[in-house]
């Protein structure tokens, strides 16, 4: 027996990436994906892949005949002429990804170099969507650092900045590859930053900036972790928030 290209969780996984849920549907699924560190870890795939593929496939014409292939293969009895150019578009993109969930094409796109950045600004992007942005919400030091015992295997680097102007709002544990790791959430005036330590020899990253879908990212390594910064915030500020976090961990 063959199996489903893909399971309905993976299809209300799409639905919620493209925003497809109703609200009732859509906070039933961000609370899954709090709880489901499984689930968090599909959907960072899943952006994860949607962005590369957008970054690296350039715009193509439907192929005459597209559309009523589609009809055919699928059963549906709406004339191809009665829908819009750029429905049939949609459609054959969810075809494409649903395929990619359930034969793993998913991974095989991740395993470009250096997938640690695309994985990274997705986890920001849900934390953004999400009613909460973190897990645990403080601005001591000393609630948050505790709060990750037993989650994950290492204690994480939690030091105060409200004085240098980014107050810790809390923490929470993102999924990068499969790896959970320890975030952190700051905040400059009225936007958060998120900064991720990964484990250096858990995943290879290259440290540096760049820019994915708008969001800023720094990274840089120290004592075996690499930290991602990533906010909206301009350049210069996400340098100066590293900068300040650099110079507190190394007092503290």
């Amino acid at each position: 027996m063959t199996e489903h290209i893909a399971s309905d969780r993976d299809l209300l996984l799409q639905a919620y990436v493209d925003g497809e849920l109703s609200p009732a549907d859509a906070l039933a699924m961000e609370r899954e994906l709090a709880r489901d560190a499984a689930l968090a870890a599909r959907l960072a795939r899943l952006t994860a892949l949607r962005t590369r593929i957008a970054r690296n496939l350039p715009p193509v014409t439907m192929p005459p005949g597209l559309g009523a292939r589609i009809t055919s293969t699928l059963g549906l009895r709406q004339q191809p002429a009665a829908l819009e150019l750029g429905e049939w578009r949609r459609l054959a993109a969810t075809i494409v990804l649903a395929a990619g969930i359930g034969s793993g094409a998913t991974f095989f796109a991740l395993q470009a170099p250096d997938p640690v950045p695309a994985a990274v600004a997705a986890s920001h992007i849900r934390a953004l969507m999400a009613a909460q942005p973190t897990d645990v919400s403080s601005s001591d030091r000393h609630t948050v650092k505790p709060w990750f015992a037993g989650r994950i295997p290492q204690a994480p680097l939690v030091v105060d900045l409200t004085r240098e102007g980014f107050p810790l709002v809390g923490g929470r544990v993102d999924v990068i590859g499969t790896t959970p790791v320890p975030t952190l959430a700051y905040r400059h005036r009225q936007h958060l930053i998120s900064l991720t330590a990964v484990p250096a020899r858990g995943l290879a990253a290259s440290a540096g900036q760049r820019t994915i879908d708008g969001y800023h990212l720094l990274a840089w390594s120290e004592d075996g972790v690499t930290y991602w910064a990533v906010s909206d915030l301009g350049p210069a500020d996400l340098e100066n928030f590293a900068r300040a976090f650099r110079a507190a961990g190394r007092e503290g």
